[in-house]
């Protein structure tokens, strides 16, 4: 018999993946309570990438008339040498890109979209969303779930599915691996428009790229806010510690860089560091009647900017599987999204680790061929990113040939 606290399916975590998978769930009827840890909903950090992919699962949530009540639409993502400032590469997201891929590539406040996906779950009567539940323990049974948090309380429902980012409490049940440390660190924030710089480019995506490091930088919230991301690898990387990527260690990579990327690290805040981690691809995601999802299944580094991107995907194709087979037929459910998602996940994972490498190669034979390469692609050559934002495109063709 159920408590007084359950559901049929709970999502363990109330970020932009957990929120997304519950929208996903109601759309396919079904009823499912959120668990966030936090005293409230919300978002921190800063600036979010949201590619055709990503932007294709939001209109299917119909969320885009929200979405681009907050969103930046840029012309271009332009990578740049820190030390000369020389554009190596280009990007064009135009009217050729949005007909390619269905959908067009924006940025936004991170906590901004968390907002648009929120207010979706608070008018949706088939979502509860409930606070301070830090989950301690989950207790997987034959004829249910059972998850305890921080005060005692329990918790119970049919399924539960973890989306609780890359320090998941839930992914000690499926698979007993640790985060993997990249050495990297990022610093981030926004700043005031008025603030910046007049040497500022508020129509593309920049990043300019270097021996270990970046720095990332566009508008957002309707360009009222500039954001900006600087990367480095540290000096002194030291396992179980704070005393590593420090302000002073930002200063010091950075200081050979150009003096637009120099002039634009000043103004980036150093109150905070977001040491980077992910971790390796897993090949099952299911113990019983859980499910991971989001970065609790496959945490990735941020070079691909597909994190977020590839959570909604995720959400996406659960609606589409729960709709298809039922929630009557939950494991069935589970192993259909897992067999869909998890080649796709590893490969981005996999990839962003790469496309970091070849972003912050520090032999000189290494960029030189990178550079050589990327200078001689055409702005409209699609071909480099063709496999990662084609994603619902392809799909679509494919069930098209298959009806006719």
């Amino acid at each position: 018999m159920k408590g007084q606290n359950s559901k049929e399916l709970i999502i363990v975590g109330g970020g932009i993946g957990g929120l997304a998978a519950a929208i996903g769930a109601s759309e396919a009827g079904q009823k499912v309570q959120v668990l966030e840890q936090a005293p409230e909903f919300g978002e921190i950090g800063a600036g979010l990438q949201l590619a055709p992919n990503a932007m294709a699962v939001l209109d299917r949530f119909g969320l885009t008339t929200e979405i681009d009540k907050y969103a930046v639409y840029p012309n271009r993502l332009v990578l740049r040498d820190a030390q000369t400032g020389e554009e190596l590469s280009a990007l064009d997201l135009g009217e050729e890109f949005k007909k390619k891929y269905g959908h067009p590539y924006i940025v936004m406040h991170r906590s901004d979209l968390h907002k648009v996906l929120l207010e979706a779950c608070e008018a949706d009567k088939n979502i509860t969303l409930t606070t301070n539940a830090m989950i301690q323990e989950v207790d997987l049974r034959d004829e249910n779930v059972k998850v305890v948090n921080q005060a005692g309380e329990d918790f119970e429902a049919d399924y539960v599915i973890g989306a609780d980012g890359l320090w998941s409490t839930t992914r000690q049940y499926v698979q007993k691996d640790e985060a993997v440390c990249s050495e990297y660190v990022a610093y981030r924030g926004t700043i005031p428009m008025e603030e910046i710089s007049n040497e500022a480019n508020l129509e593309d995506v920049i990043m300019w790229i270097g021996p270990n490091l970046h720095l990332v930088q566009y508008p957002v919230r309707r360009k009222e806010l500039y954001n900006q991301v600087a990367v480095f690898k540290t000096y002194n990387y030291k396992p179980d510690s704070e005393d590593w990527g420090t302000p002073e260690e930002l200063d010091r990579r950075f200081r050979d860089c150009c003096s637009t990327v120099k002039r634009a690290v000043e103004f980036i805040n150093k109150a905070r560091r977001w040491p980077m981690y992910d971790r390796l691809p897993i090949e099952n995601w299911i113990n019983g009647r859980m499910m991971l999802l989001g970065d609790a299944a496959h945490p990735m580094l941020q070079y691909l900017a597909q994190g977020a991107c590839q959570a909604l995907e995720d959400a996406s194709c659960f609606a589409d599987v729960l709709k298809e087979k039922g929630s009557e037929n939950m494991e069935e459910v589970f192993k259909a999204v897992q067999k869909e998602r998890q080649p796709r996940t590893a490969l981005v994972q996999t990839r962003a680790r790469t496309w970091g490498e070849i972003l912050h190669a520090e032999d000189s034979i290494t960029s030189l061929l990178r550079d050589s390469i990327l200078k001689e692609r055409e702005p409209n050559d699609f071909s480099h990113v063709d496999w990662l934002y084609s994603y619902f495109s392809e799909q679509k063709n494919s069930s098209v040939k298959e009806s006719s």
